[in-house]
């Protein structure tokens, strides 16, 4: 039977960090108050949506 090779850890490891680098430079970048904004936004616009049309 063949012998199991065990060595391709950090090379698979290698592979991964490269790829995540090159994704953080091409991602666009979002201002964290931005974010935060739009969370506080979206939930006032839920809250009237509710109050306005109740479910029964």
């Amino acid at each position: 039977m063949a012998k199991k090779q065990g060595g391709g850890g950090f090379q698979s490891a290698a592979g991964l960090m490269r790829y995540f680098d090159e994704e953080e430079e091409k991602s666009p970048k979002l201002d964290h108050r931005g974010i935060i904004i739009a969370v506080f936004i979206t939930i006032i616009v839920i809250e009237l949506a509710k109050w306005q049309w109740p479910m029964v």
